[in-house]
């Protein structure tokens, strides 16, 4: 032990309590905003136990979490975003005892050491288990319902409303208690994303240097890092896509694809993105028209029995479902929430022939429609927010499990449509007019229905395609996900 006699200096001593006063310093001055930069400086300014280091120095730990930061440029961010220089400098500090009296004592090394790879250790594993964008703050705060009298906005219009998993207090105890012990290299394996087609898009990303392409890919390697709770059991092998962008359905079967145009909700009026189930389609269904569409559109016309007439609307009270009298109904009674306004079932009706109903929170739904010509316009936004489908008797023949040919004609026909059997011909032959064979159908069992926004996507070829940010929601990501870019 004489040989290291001279090392039993000042220089060398670790003192923890010094070590926790710079760790409190480096939570102060530290500015960044992401989920991990917020849990890092709770923990230590909670006075938590050292994750990284202890009397011996540091170990192998950080060598293997430094091996999965210096791969982070793979999937395009940098790694300054991580700390990876700094990491490394003072890691080669502590092992050659490169110290010093001023800025790096040995105990300003180590407390920075500690910190920033907790730092970059939670940034990493939140991002790769949970995404590096927060879908419920940030397209849940970005349309406002109501304003105070300064235009500051009270409550916002729920946009996102996708059950998808979060790092709680629970995920955090897990990560910090797999960094120190011995499988921390299986818990970085395990935060991988799940979704194979994240695996494409990384794939894509290495062979283009072209930065807005880049970025396009990265918004949506973004939204394939979310992951979804599973809310629905099925046992269907069938499954529904909307992507709002592409303004397309895509319905999956086995090894088969339906797809079709849609239309979706405007700028003002978007789409909400969520995860649902199919349960049942109406046919030929009445509309009980939303009060905003009241409001805008039909109260200026109360009272005028021809204009209710020309649209086949009708008013009833909300409570007894009693109609009323069109000609003595006033603007204040329309607004009042007392009346309902409806339109008949059947031709001509806003909703079409079918809806696709399926619970959601917000009285959203896939329907026919009555204005066929949106369907060959390129701008499809053009509704309250419900999805209008371009096929609608195909998308129901895919719902139904194994149909026969008498209930698809029962259907073509309440639709307005050719019957395709002698069954169906020789019924219209002696049918009265407007035959409603069917009112409603269960779908059984049950289809999950995804409403999406990619902007990078397959087409029903199974062809990466990229469609337009029709509501600016890349924008958005980009402003989050730049930081990590720098």
């Amino acid at each position: 032990m004489e040989a290291f006699s001279d090392m039993r200096t000042s220089s060398f001593s670790l003192n923890s309590v010094k070590i926790r006063e710079q760790l409190e310093t480096l939570c102060y001055r530290d500015k960044d905003s992401t989920t991990a930069d917020y849990r890092t400086r709770n923990y230590y300014l909670g006075r938590k136990p050292f994750v990284w280091i202890d009397r011996l120095g540091v170990d192998h730990r950080a060598d293997t979490l430094l091996t999965y930061l210096r791969k982070v440029d793979e999937f395009g961010f940098t790694q300054r975003s991580f700390d990876v220089l700094r990491i490394e400098n003072d890691l080669r500090r502590v092992r050659s005892l490169d110290f010093d009296d001023s800025l790096n004592t040995i105990n300003r090394v180590m407390a920075r050491l500690e910190y920033r790879l907790t730092k970059a250790y939670l940034r990493f594993v939140i991002g790769q288990n949970f995404g590096y964008v927060n879908p419920f703050y940030v397209f849940n705060r970005l349309d406002a319902l109501s304003t105070d009298s300064t235009g500051r906005a009270l409550s916002y219009r729920r946009l996102f409303d996708i059950d998808v998993k979060r790092p709680d207090k629970r995920f955090l105890a897990k990560a910090l208690s797999y960094a120190g012990g011995d499988s921390l290299g299986y818990f970085l394996r395990q935060s991988r994303p799940e979704n194979p087609r994240y695996y494409q898009l990384k794939e894509r990303l290495a062979q283009t240097t072209n930065r807005r392409e880049r970025m396009l890919i990265l918004c949506n390697m973004e939204r394939f890092r979310w992951r979804e709770t599973p809310r629905y059991d099925t046992a269907s092998r069938k499954y529904v896509v909307v992507n709002l962008p592409a303004y397309h359905l895509y319905a999956y079967g086995g090894d088969s694809v339906v797809s079709m145009r849609i239309g979706c909700g405007s700028l003002k009026t978007k789409t909400p993105l969520l995860l649902s189930q199919f349960t049942r389609m109406d046919v030929n269904p009445v509309w009980n028209i939303p009060m905003s569409i009241v409001k805008k559109d039909i109260v200026r016309h109360a009272g005028n029995a021809s204009y209710f007439a020309r649209h086949r609307y009708y008013i009833a009270e909300r409570k007894t479902g009693k109609r009323v009298e069109v000609s003595q109904v006033t603007p204040s009674m329309l607004l009042s929430g007392a009346y309902r306004v409806t339109q008949e079932g059947g031709e001509g009706n806003a909703l079409g022939r079918i809806v696709f109903r399926f619970p959601n929170n917000f009285s959203v739904y896939l329907h026919d429609t009555s204005s066929k010509g949106v369907f060959s316009r390129d701008d499809r936004g053009v509704s309250h927010g419900c999805v209008r489908v371009e096929r609608p008797f195909d998308f129901a023949t895919f719902l139904l499990d194994q149909p026969d040919e008498w209930l698809l004609d029962k259907l073509r026909i309440t639709m307005g449509l050719e019957p395709m059997t002698e069954r169906g011909r020789a019924y219209m032959a002696k049918a009265p007019e407007n035959p409603r064979l069917v009112g409603s159908l269960d779908v059984k069992p049950t289809i999950p229905l995804y409403i999406v926004y990619y902007t990078y996507y397959p087409d029903e070829a199974g062809q990466w395609r990229a469609w337009p940010d029709v509501y600016g929601y890349d924008r958005l990501m980009e402003a989050w996900i730049k930081p990590f870019l720098k």
